[in-house]
């Protein structure tokens, strides 16, 4: 179950903006800065991910094997700046409903335009985070990020083998919009989560735990702990 609008952004222009603010927040972080949340990554081994996932998605979206970059070294800048471009000019040539290679059973390059998106955002939040800088976003694009989470990312997963199911739904409750979703399907939810959009898609990405301030837990917490310790993103 999903109360969450998605066809109201432009995906497209959200990505842009977000890759703006990615691009511009780079030199604003020492490259050797650590990202604990993200294992022994760095701000450079950041920026140079989501570079080539920009890289990559572009491929897939023009249904083409992507040429590899090389190992580097890399200005961080300019090579983000060019794999940015070329996924944002990639994604407004192609019509959203053109043939894409993607990641569920849409087949239509609009896939690319609400992927790249979140995987923009969270990254964004890696890299401001990690830099102590703040980061103003609005709770609609948030909660797309957890809807996607929710009907995308955590039933791929499922399907791949990389996760059992769910011992029981987990209900989550964004107070900032009006959107809510039971993860891990229907049925009566163990436990529920309630706080900003921001937060519950934190969560879901592993970059905040349930014992966040802004956020609140009813009911069964073992539960939650087991379903948020699974591999509900890639």
């Amino acid at each position: 179950m999903t109360t969450a609008p998605t066809d109201a952004l432009d995906h497209l222009a959200v990505l842009g903006d977000l890759q703006d603010q990615f691009l511009a927040s780079i030199d604003l972080v020492d490259p050797t800065t650590p990202i604990p949340w993200c294992g022994r990554w760095r701000v450079r081994n950041l920026v140079v991910h989501l570079a080539r996932i920009h890289h990559w998605a572009a491929g897939q979206a023009r249904r083409r094997q992507e040429t590899p970059l090389g190992r580097g070294p890399f200005v961080l800048t300019d090579l983000y700046a060019s794999c940015a471009r070329e996924l944002r000019t990639t994604l407004a040539d192609l019509d959203p409903s053109a043939p894409a290679w993607t990641l569920d059973d849409s087949g239509v390059a609009a896939f690319w335009r609400r992927r790249q998106t979140h995987e923009t955002l969270v990254h964004l939040w890696d890299l401001r985070t990690a830099g102590g800088l703040p980061l103003d976003v609005p709770a609609a694009v948030w909660a797309d990020t957890v809807d996607e989470v929710v009907t995308v990312m955590q039933p791929r997963q499922e399907q791949m083998g990389r996760m059992d199911p769910l011992a029981a739904p987990i209900e989550l409750v964004a107070d900032d919009t009006d959107a809510s979703w039971l993860l891990g399907g229907p049925g009566e939810p163990a436990a529920q989560v309630t706080g900003p959009a921001s937060a519950l898609a934190l969560l879901m990405w592993g970059r905040t735990r349930p014992d966040d301030a802004v956020l609140g837990v009813i009911g069964d917490r073992e539960t939650l702990d087991e379903a948020l310790g699974c591999r509900l993103t890639p």
